[in-house]
């Protein structure tokens, strides 16, 4: 390998570009399977607006991000719970503990501008927005009841309020005598006009739930105006996170597993029956699964076992000790899990990215939020994480971190708690955080440079080139980023167009426009020897 300096020259006369990125081209780019996009690598200080340095942020903070993105307080909202974006931008958020939804507008370079939306609500929890017809409907779920409200334009106060769900189970239900630790209700609406409802578990794991009317832990279908109630899937101890695969009617769901399970296996051991710290740890796996119209998910009779070749992928289930240890209940009758998160991570938001204006590397994935462990010994969570999505299989990639940080492993000291994402009309990514009471912007800042990497992903050596025009060669030792001249991944800044050749003197080029990109096509990967700035 030779190492070469930098030695950029004017574009001149004798260089012909030719633009041969066609649409064709961006949409093999994007649709080919390629590597994962960066994982929360940064360490990032927490951008905080002088008005906003209460607690937590009297002293700084920081959290770790994906190269070139940044992350400041948007606003600070006391146990800030599920968001909704509206359709003209504004941020609604729920606040279950004083039984307010509010409405938080920008304000340019102030702060925004928080206010009542709705108010005397009976802990409010779940926001989405959807239309029928020409009717833009904000649907707000609470403890006992679901709402629609006929939502205009710009409103910034809830109008036309419609009860569309009443007499859903809480803790006024006279069978709970006033016990529902998972009472705050979850909905999200399909292309057909269909409402979801999460009706979750009362207890940790327990029969009752299973038959009672309506029964708990479990999902009920509706027509969009409450009508035609009907069972749609069980066995979901408490789904929190309920969100539809865009342009599908996929229904997909993150669930809050149970706790403290006692070790399932009759071996050598000695721990049949017992509850044992080190296997309560890591069991059960919380579900990430699609869920089928009739389908049933096992608890609390069965359990997703993450200890077999497959790993969190596909788990087989075991027999629940305390509800199911004789197998009265078919634990291979059930729905497998798709995808399994850490035990006590209670996943509670769930974000589909595609269709949004989410970076594009990012935005063929989904994100949840992970409001950390209570019970765990030495505590997960506390963090948001990314699934890439496969789009050829229909597949969740593995899990990795976006954002964390509100841990700090060392101390094992909290201070936030993440709960739902939202992504703006900027393509912003908004955080609540309930633990610390705040609203998070997490935002790409495009490279200033054109940069260059070996490996596809935007990873390995890179080597980074002024954004004004020039041209760089292998040939005349410009191009020092490996010693064959191996480039497999570009970002391109804003108002930057790049051309790339396999060869010194043209031959197959390509040309990219602002963005990053985690691959330039199989035909070119680590064959650059040629690279202009235009």
């Amino acid at each position: 390998m030779v190492a070469f300096a930098l030695k950029p020259k004017q574009i001149v006369g004798g260089i012909v570009s030719t633009s041969l990125l066609s649409l064709a081209v961006l949409e093999v780019l994007t649709t080919t399977a390629i590597a994962n996009p960066p994982a929360a690598s940064v360490e990032t200080k927490v951008k905080v607006p002088s008005t906003m340095t209460s607690e937590p942020f009297n002293i700084n903070r920081y959290l770790k991000v994906p190269p070139n993105f940044s992350i400041s307080v948007y606003a600070r909202i006391k146990k800030a719970r599920f968001m909704a974006v509206a359709p003209n931008g504004d941020l609604l958020v729920s606040q279950p503990s004083t039984g307010k939804v509010l409405i938080v507008r920008p304000n340019g370079n102030k702060d925004p501008i928080i206010s009542d939306f709705v108010t005397g609500l009976r802990r409010p929890h779940d926001i989405v927005f959807h239309k029928i017809n020409d009717t833009t409907y904000v649907y707000i779920s609470e403890t006992h009841q679901i709402n629609r409200f006929i939502y205009k334009f710009g409103d910034t106060i809830a109008k036309n309020r419609q009860i569309v769900i009443a007499g859903l189970p809480d803790s006024s239900t006279s069978e709970l005598k006033g016990a529902y630790g998972h009472e705050l209700k979850n909905i999200a609406l399909d292309a057909n006009h269909k409402l979801y409802v999460s009706i979750a578990s009362a207890c940790n794991a327990c029969k009752e739930d299973t038959v009672s009317n309506p029964k708990r832990g479990a999902i009920y279908q509706y027509d969009a105006n409450g009508t035609n109630r009907r069972l749609f899937a069980q066995g979901l101890r408490n789904a929190e996170g309920l969100a539809f695969l865009p342009g599908t009617n996929d229904l997909w769901v993150v669930v809050n597993n149970r706790d403290n399970i006692a070790y399932p296996f009759n071996d050598s051991t000695g721990n049949y029956g017992k509850i044992i710290r080190s296997y309560v740890d890591n069991h059960p796996p919380e579900p990430f699964t699609k869920v089928r119209d009739g389908g049933n998910y096992g608890w609390p009779f069965c359990n997703p076992n993450p200890d077999t070749s497959t790993g969190l992928n596909n788990m087989p289930f075991d027999r629940d000790y305390q509800w199911n240890a004789d197998g009265s209940v078919n634990c291979n009758a059930m729905d497998r899990i798709d995808k399994g998160i850490q035990a006590h991570s209670a996943p509670l938001g769930l974000t589909f990215l595609q269709n949004t204006k989410f970076p594009s590397l990012y935005s063929n994935g989904v994100v949840a939020g992970l409001h950390g462990s209570w019970n765990r010994q030495k505590k997960t969570g506390y963090k948001i994480s990314y699934f890439p999505w496969n789009s050829n299989t229909k597949t969740l990639g593995e899990e990795m971190d976006l954002v964390n940080g509100w841990l700090v492993s060392a101390t094992q000291q909290v201070w936030g708690r993440p709960v739902d994402m939202a992504v703006d009309q900027q393509g912003n990514l908004f955080i609540s955080d309930d633990y610390s009471g705040t609203i998070y912007k997490l935002s790409y800042t495009p490279s200033v440079q054109v940069k260059v990497y070996r490996d596809s992903n935007l990873t390995g050596v890179s080597q980074s080139f002024p954004t004004s025009p020039g041209v760089y060669k292998a040939i005349e030792g410009d191009l020092n980023i490996v010693g064959n001249d191996a480039i497999s991944s570009l970002s391109v800044p804003p108002g930057k167009v790049v051309r790339v050749c396999q060869n010194e003197t043209g031959g197959q080029c390509r040309e990219f426009s602002a963005g990053d990109y985690k691959s330039l096509g199989a035909d070119l990967d680590n064959q650059i020897s040629f690279i202009e700035v235009k």
